[in-house]
């Protein structure tokens, strides 16, 4: 398989992950797994670590199967396919984790028009602290409503 076939479905497996995100905060977080989920909504515990990582770990075992595939059995795609799912958590750890909820104390000062963008969303999906009524939007998908 060449390298630009490689690069294309790392690229086309990232943004992907986009929609997989949308879908299993939407569908699964806030719905048959919101046990998991809550207590990102609700700070009912004094730890820096919520149940809700435990998402981050299925997406990470997913994506070393990947690799796993492609190293161990020749599946070809396994490799672009498991950096592609790493390189959105990676994304989506820095935007989310670390940008809008500071669980890292950096980038407290960014003020450009996607960041508040970003971060107006995401304030008006965790007003609602129950499973319904939140609303969900991607890591790079976000209405233009909210960039003003």
């Amino acid at each position: 398989m060449s390298l630009i076939v490689q690069i294309g479905i790392f690229f086309l497996t990232f943004f992907i992950m986009e929609f997989m995100a949308w879908f299993s905060h939407k569908y699964i977080m806030h719905g048959f797994l919101w046990s998991l989920h809550k207590d990102h909504h609700r700070k009912d515990h004094n730890s820096w670590f919520e149940r809700n990582d435990l998402f981050f770990i299925f997406y990470a075992v997913v994506s070393i199967g990947c690799v796993i595939l492609w190293g161990e059995y020749g599946f070809k795609p396994g490799l672009a396919i498991g950096i592609g799912i790493f390189a959105y958590g990676l994304a989506y750890f820095m935007v989310h984790d670390i940008f809008i909820h500071q669980r890292f104390k950096i980038w407290r000062n960014a003020n450009n028009r996607y960041a508040r963008g970003v971060r107006r969303a995401h304030k008006i999906h965790h007003k609602h602290l129950d499973k319904a009524k939140g609303e969900c939007f991607g890591m790079l998908w976000v209405p233009l409503k909210y960039f003003k």
